[in-house]
């Protein structure tokens, strides 16, 4: 496992790269993270991690480029309610829905699992739900009231209806 980048970040606004020995740009840390790297980012002076400022301009910067990052109306809204909306957004509804979506994806992997376990031929369950189904569509045809498809078309001569 590849280790964590650190950076270092100087009054310049010039970043640092402590493993390589050179300065890296905006775009050569964004490409660093979208080649599967971790990235610190540490203040050269102070020593405080500043990671979420700099990749927050890392997102600006690519932003710039594009002309867009999110639409004007809801950059208005969160500058009039501040950035306490971004943090309870991502606090509270954002981390519920992850746990909920990895709560129901453990649920399916264990489900799966057992019926694996069991023994339980998918196959034949499809063939017996499409049995099923057969079943359905034999008591459509026989009320007149719900005939569908081609039967349509044969009752008018192979002209479709106009209901």
């Amino acid at each position: 496992m590849e280790t964590v980048a650190v950076l270092k970040k100087y009054s310049n606004r010039r970043l640092y790269d402590t493993e390589k020995s050179l300065y890296v740009t905006l775009a050569e840390v964004a490409e660093m993270i979208r080649g599967g790297r971790q990235v610190k980012v540490v203040d050269a002076q102070t020593k405080e991690d500043v990671t979420a400022f700099i990749l927050t301009q890392v997102i600006l910067e690519e932003a710039k480029s594009r002309k867009t990052l999110l639409p004007v109306p809801l950059l208005h809204l969160i500058i009039r309610f501040g950035d306490n909306l971004l943090v309870d957004f991502f606090e509270n509804y954002l981390q519920q829905t992850i746990q909920a979506y990895v709560a129901q994806k453990t649920l399916f992997e264990e489900q799966f699992k057992q019926w694996i376990r069991s023994g339980v031929d998918l196959s034949e369950a499809t063939r017996q739900s499409m049995g099923n189904l057969a079943g359905i569509q034999k008591l459509f045809d026989l009320n007149p009231f719900l005939k569908f498809g081609a039967s349509d078309k044969q009752e008018e001569g192979g002209e479709e209806s106009s209901k």
